[in-house]
């Protein structure tokens, strides 16, 4: 998808307070003409043909295409595809997983909405995910920091022994990139599991989410050495014997790292699923780079915009999911 341009309005795009909220969407027909607003901004367009003549608006919300004939609905082809949830809980989830600065767990979903079912929840939770990464979002620039973190995970399920229960705790490797903004402040991140701290899994991550000419910042490893050959200013900060700490010559990469871990251990109490890692890493993103958005409201909007244009996903397919590692082809 192309950059987002349209600016929201408060009250005309978005609801400005809960209390708003409950009068814009107070029936299935409310949820369903918003949502097509936001998929067909400028009109609807067939998903099969690409016309742009006015739809057919048969029985149970389906449009049909006048040119091709095709059928389908405005929830056809998103997130959420085929849900037996109404329409009016998945919105109030997006109203609460965005109104509340520090995210939420599933469980924490399930009460809230009073659903029945925690697997509900957790698959509505993991669905909204997939939708905070933007396609074709602009890569990192200017000066970057990039360093790995290792992260202590805890799967949820426990094994019995004789010495009773035991968590399930694994180390898994993150790549972070951070955009260093002058004379102070960071502005973007990216982050991203990795295989292992080598340069076949490093450099195709900065690759992808470091626009060629920046200035990265790394510390004297020997897996940064290709970044000039990629394109890329490098300064090497290396790190043993140097009179400064790594947290002050490389400050951008350890603030996100201890926000990151905080957050896993205060909001998820450190239980993701390795196989999930990494949709949880770009709820973290989305919420870190939309940090200094004064209006709830607006990051309501932007995750409904992109979660219709998102590809719909399965909780077969979510649980099953092989985990996400970048290595060099």
């Amino acid at each position: 998808m192309s950059e987002l341009k349209h600016t929201p309005t408060a009250g005309e795009d978005f609801p400005r307070t809960w209390s708003q909220f409950l009068d814009w969407f107070a029936t299935e027909d409310d949820c369903l003409r918003y949502l097509e607003r936001l998929r067909w901004r400028d009109g609807f367009v067939c998903p099969s043909c690409a016309s742009t003549d006015a739809p057919y608006r048969a029985s149970r919300a389906r449009l049909m295409c006048q040119s091709c004939r095709h059928q389908g609905t405005v929830t056809a082809g998103t997130i959420f595809e085929k849900t037996r949830t109404p329409l009016k809980v998945w919105l109030a989830a997006a109203w609460y997983i965005t109104s509340q600065k520090h995210g939420v767990s599933a469980l924490g979903l399930q009460r809230v909405l009073g659903l029945g079912s925690y697997q509900t929840a957790w698959t509505m939770l993991h669905r909204f995910r997939r939708a905070m990464v933007r396609p074709g979002r602009e890569r990192l620039a200017g000066m970057v920091e990039v360093d790995e973190v290792y992260l202590a995970i805890h799967d949820r399920r426990v094994a019995q022994s004789s010495a009773g229960r035991k968590s399930h705790t694994t180390k898994a490797l993150i790549a972070v990139a951070v955009e260093i903004l002058e004379p102070k402040g960071f502005g973007r991140i990216r982050l991203q599991p990795i295989a292992d701290d080598t340069s076949a899994c490093v450099l195709p991550f900065v690759r992808e989410v470091v626009e060629p000419g920046s200035l990265l910042h790394t510390d004297g490893s020997s897996i940064y050495h290709g970044l000039t050959e990629e394109g890329y200013q490098h300064k090497r900060i290396v790190m043993s014997g140097a009179d400064s700490p790594a947290h002050i010559s490389m400050p951008g990469v350890h603030r996100v790292s201890a926000l990151l871990k905080r957050w896993l251990l205060g909001t998820h109490h450190g239980a993701v699923k390795p196989l999930q890692l990494d949709h949880y890493l770009d709820e973290f993103v989305f919420r870190f780079n939309r940090r200094t958005s004064r209006s709830r409201g607006q990051l309501f909007y932007r995750l409904l915009e992109q979660a219709v244009v998102a590809e719909p996903v399965t909780y077969r397919q979510i649980a099953q999911r092989p985990p996400k590692v970048k290595a060099s082809p």
